[in-house]
């Protein structure tokens, strides 16, 4: 007989030709009818064996992409480990250095580097070259530093309270009110006869710093409608703000009819370290100490800000009460920086945004990097403004602004990244 093709009868059977080779068929699971195939059933329950993992961002079950949402109360990623972050404040602090040392040898007079540091360090005798160094620039090159830190730092703070890249105590109002206050310190001072520095010393301040304050409260109240802050309403608050107090301040001046009032209150309107000395710098100096440490230690709950407001109420956080606080922080540390340098814009806008780029959004990084590059920033404006057109000192806010108003353009049109960093 010849052979024949063989076919699986039921059961299991098979027919055909005597003497082939029995092939043993899988007999059919009665409790799971229409059963898949076996590589099917294997990759299924592979898959059910395997633990759960996390859903990798940009793809769906479906294959459709989708975009990657953090969980609440994540932190901010950092940029690198620990030694990133030392080289980059080690860099900065040599960048700083070099930018100090070059600001006191530069200038109207050009010192040698030698004789600088023979001035710093008391190896040289009394002489023109050392007045200038110790009396003249030096203390205007450490107040460069200590204003740009602080205005830097109270960027990053107020960029993370309103979730705004484009706040800085410029574009918010805050260094028109405390110029504002200042000026009709200086208006009411001068019609008083205020002496003995207290002025300088006391009134200049305390009235800086109720302007920014009352500057502050205002563009606050003034976006916020309906309970919400939007990004957009603050910014076109506090630009109206500024305006506003800008014209408040000019008034004050015409309507006093003092011209060397009004010369001295056009330092206010365009920034200058021009009045540097010895007797004003202890104080910014202190404030900028104790307003950077205070604000390191709420480093924790400005990052829970940055992931949004509703997680962070959700781990603890009183929103409204910390805002509140550290919106008055940050109103003192500008008007005592605004008080001993003027209106200087736009260094509190783009320091922050270069440290985000240099070590990542963690505030316990970001603050004293963006502290480090604030100051160098205006320190090197600085030694532009005395050097571009020596003898003549050019208002340093003019030159912060002519680079910072770039920045600003390029800031708006730049698409939002993985960290939200452009709005």
């Amino acid at each position: 007989m010849s052979p024949k093709a063989r076919t699986a009868g039921p059961a299991g059977e098979s027919t055909g030709a005597p003497g082939a080779p029995e092939v043993p068929t899988a007999p059919p699971r009665p409790d799971k009818p229409n059963a898949p195939a076996a590589g099917a059933d294997r990759a299924s329950r592979a898959g059910a064996d395997r633990p759960a993992g996390p859903e990798r961002p940009g793809r769906t079950g479906a294959g459709r992409s989708v975009a990657p949402v953090r969980k609440g109360g994540a932190p901010p990623r950092a940029g690198g480990g620990p030694l990133r972050y030392a080289v980059v404040v080690a860099g900065l602090l040599l960048a700083l250095a070099a930018a100090a040392t070059a600001s006191l040898a530069l200038g109207s007079v050009r010192i040698p580097p030698g004789q600088v540091l023979d001035a710093l360090t008391g190896r040289s005798g009394p002489s023109p070259f050392r007045t200038i160094v110790l009396d003249v620039r030096l203390p205007r090159v450490l107040l460069g530093a200590v204003v740009g830190a602080g205005l830097a730092v109270v960027g990053a703070v107020l960029q993370a309270l309103v979730r705004n890249r484009l706040a800085d105590p410029f574009l918010l109002g805050i260094s028109s009110g405390a110029s504002a206050g200042a000026v009709l310190v200086l208006v009411l001072g001068g019609g008083v006869g205020l002496v003995g520095g207290v002025t300088t010393t006391l009134a200049l301040p305390a009235g800086a710093f109720v302007g920014a304050l009352l500057s502050l409260v205002l563009v606050y109240g003034l976006a916020r409608t309906g309970g919400t802050l939007t990004s957009t309403r603050l910014v076109l608050a506090g630009v109206a703000v500024s305006y506003i107090l800008s014209a408040l301040a000019t008034l004050l001046l015409v309507v006093a009819g003092r011209p060397e009032q009004f010369q001295e209150a056009m330092y206010w309107s365009l920034g200058g370290l021009g009045s540097a000395r010895w007797d004003t710098l202890a104080l910014p100096a202190a404030v900028l100490a104790v307003g950077v440490g205070a604000l390191l230690t709420l480093a924790r709950p400005l990052d829970l800000l940055l992931v949004g407001e509703e997680e962070a109420t959700v781990l603890g956080l009183d929103t409204a009460r910390f805002r509140a606080a550290v919106f008055v922080l940050a109103s003192l540390v500008t008007a005592v920086m605004v008080s001993a340098s003027g209106a200087v814009g736009f260094v509190g806008l783009m320091a922050p945004h270069a440290a985000r780029l240099a070590v990542g959004a963690p505030h316990r990084r970001l603050l004293p990097v963006a502290a480090l590059g604030g100051a160098l920033a205006l320190v090197l404006a600085d030694l532009a403004a005395r050097t571009v057109a020596a003898p003549q000192d050019i208002p340093v806010g003019v030159l912060t602004a002519l680079t910072g108003g770039p920045f600003f353009l390029w800031l708006m049109r730049r698409r939002p990244g993985p960290e939200g960093a452009a709005l």
